[in-house]
């Protein structure tokens, strides 16, 4: 189920907030597992089974990593957790790409090929994955007291708005909210509005960059030019960072109207001044879970600079293979790692010194590495950047950049480029400059116009039937 679709919006959300708010307080964690198993069960039943057994193994795993806390069997208990957690990930996720490149060596040799069925990819493996790792590893380093209520701990792994593309939230940052949150009339007027805001992200600007992309990176690179080739990357680009901080600002929005106080996953990613400020922006909940648990753990920055450069390739060899089961995300994931070790190494003093370079330059390096992102195999993602960069020769162009520039795209790309930069931000930041009579008195023009956006959204999603999320792939 879509956060952006007239189901959830209109049924499943109204529903859910009434009986939140109908059960007495000790049942809200209950009526809220509920919701979140039916959200799941929505995309297949079996798939809920497969979180629900998740859920249950690492909640005995937890158990016995607390009991044996100090003693040599907590650390046996954590690594046999660690194990079945990874083991789960790699056989839904990453199975039939082992099986694949095997075969290929196989063939190498006149072999038969290894048969297997195919397995659909659970969604939100990724995530749920990583909330219990982050909760069972954190008992062992005495960061937070076991959950004995499973209850609780289920919904923690399992809560709807950040249960199928994050953020990845730490147990230890909400494990109070668990027993002591409340609903007030503010935290929901603040999240409404941070979830129509979203909304609006992903309806009215990464929808609209959708399509022109999608199209373009669809298209033989010999039907294409240079300047349709930057075209498409640019849309993607923006596609995918209205797509996912769109889902973000709707996951923290309806945490807050449940009385979640959820951490921030982006932070203008645009605006960085290097790919190590970059990472420190985008995708925060998941760039801080790498740090934490695989950077630091494998030594960090500690053991001198060529065990922090092989640290680095690790994690960000494992940060591309965990957006997907590709080469694509592999080497997506080695540029960025060996741009912060080129960083380490020289570049970043040199960015320092000088101010607007230094944002082209980032800019530059993730718009060129988005295109092994996106694109659908690696012989294809290179033959699309030697277009970029004129090295191909350009055949009959089926449609070029004027197809696409029609009135409605270039007012949402302003918009789109003008948010990005934080424009709108620095904007909000006015109110402490005017008088609060003011305020108070452009407050229902305000709520007014929340409403007129969630109309409008409302009535793109009754037209449109494109509306995917990116990261419902991971």
């Amino acid at each position: 189920m879509l956060f952006s679709s007239l189901l959830f919006l209109y049924f499943f959300l109204p529903v859910t907030l009434i009986l939140t708010v109908a059960v007495p307080r000790r049942f809200r964690n209950v009526a809220l597992l509920a919701a979140s198993l039916v959200f799941y069960a929505w995309g297949g039943v079996s798939y809920s089974l497969l979180m629900l057994l998740s859920i249950v193994f690492n909640y005995l795993m937890a158990l016995g990593v607390s009991k044996y806390k100090g003693q040599t069997k907590a650390r046996l208990v954590l690594g046999f957790c660690v194990f079945g957690n990874l083991l789960l990930l790699i056989i839904m996720k990453y199975s039939g790409f082992a099986v694949g490149n095997f075969n290929r060596v196989l063939h190498w040799f006149h072999h038969d090929p290894v048969k297997m069925r195919e397995i659909l990819l659970p969604a939100g493996i990724s995530f749920f994955t990583f909330h219990a790792l982050s909760y069972v590893i954190d008992i062992y380093r005495n960061e937070c007291p076991v959950q004995k209520n499973p209850v609780r701990l289920a919904l923690y792994i399992s809560f709807f708005p950040q249960l199928i593309a994050g953020p990845i939230i730490r147990y230890h940052d909400i494990a109070s909210q668990l027993t002591e949150r409340r609903m007030t009339l503010d935290d929901f007027v603040a999240g409404a509005e941070r979830f129509i805001l979203g909304l609006a992200k992903k309806v009215l600007f990464s929808n609209v960059f959708a399509l022109p992309a999608t199209e373009i990176f669809a298209t033989p690179v010999a039907n294409q030019d240079a300047p349709l080739a930057w075209f498409g990357a640019l849309c993607y680009t923006l596609h995918i960072y209205c797509d996912f901080s769109g889902y973000s600002d709707m996951a923290l929005g309806l945490g807050r109207m449940f009385g979640f106080h959820f951490p921030e996953n982006f932070n203008f990613p645009y605006l960085a001044t290097s790919i190590k400020d970059f990472w420190r922006r985008w995708h925060i909940s998941l760039s801080t879970w790498f740090r934490d648990y695989l950077y630091v753990p494998l030594g960090g920055n500690r053991k001198g600079p060529w065990r922090t450069y092989l640290n680095l390739l690790i994690v960000f060899f494992l940060t591309g293979l965990w957006h997907g089961a590709s080469f694509n995300f592999i080497v997506w994931g080695f540029i960025h790692g060996a741009f912060l070790i080129l960083e380490r190494l020289f570049l970043g003093k040199w960015l320092e010194r000088l101010p607007v370079v230094n944002l082209f330059y980032t800019l530059f390096v993730v718009v060129n590495a988005w295109v092994f992102f996106n694109a659908g195999n690696l012989h294809y993602a290179f033959d699309y950047l030697r277009m970029m960069y004129g090295r191909l020769p350009a055949g009959i162009v089926t449609r070029g950049i004027a197809y696409y520039l029609s009135p409605d795209f270039i007012i949402v790309s302003v918009l789109a480029v003008a948010g990005s930069f934080g424009l709108f931000r620095r904007m909000k930041n006015l109110d402490g400059l005017l008088p609060a009579w003011l305020l108070n008195g452009l407050m229902p023009l305000r709520y007014a116009s929340l409403l007129v956006i969630l109309f409008i959204c409302s009535i793109c999603l009754l037209c449109n039937t494109y509306n995917p999320f990116i990261y419902f792939r991971f």
